[in-house]
């Protein structure tokens, strides 16, 4: 189960006594809002991930209430893309994609 946001405050607050549940909230909040400034740019967590910028082209979908084909437009959207020392922290390997492995078979048999 995810931590709430008081819980996550109550815990760090616990961790370092020097610093207050009201100090981490403002902390916490800054950090937020500074996320969300820089966005765009692309935003940084040392050791946890980044927020990136993705562009989604123009596509054709369909309703799925009726069935009827619709144009969905291109459009930019965020994505947070998890750091490799996150993954392994919780005893995730970074895998190989599908299409790296049938190369490296592909290779494999040619030899």
């Amino acid at each position: 189960m995810s931590l709430t946001q008081s819980q996550l405050i109550e815990q760090l607050a616990a961790k370092d006594e020097t610093i207050s549940k009201k100090q981490v909230k403002a902390l916490l909040g800054s950090l937020t809002e500074l996320a969300y400034q820089e966005a765009k740019n692309g935003f940084t967590i040392p050791g946890l991930g980044k927020i990136v910028l993705m562009k989604r082209k123009a596509r054709l979908g369909r309703n799925p209430a009726t069935g009827e084909t619709i144009k969905i437009p291109a459009k930019v959207v965020l994505k947070f893309r998890i750091a490799k020392a996150a993954k392994e922290a919780i005893g995730g390997v970074a895998k190989k994609p599908a299409a790296a492995k049938k190369v490296a078979k592909k290779a494999a048999k040619k030899k």
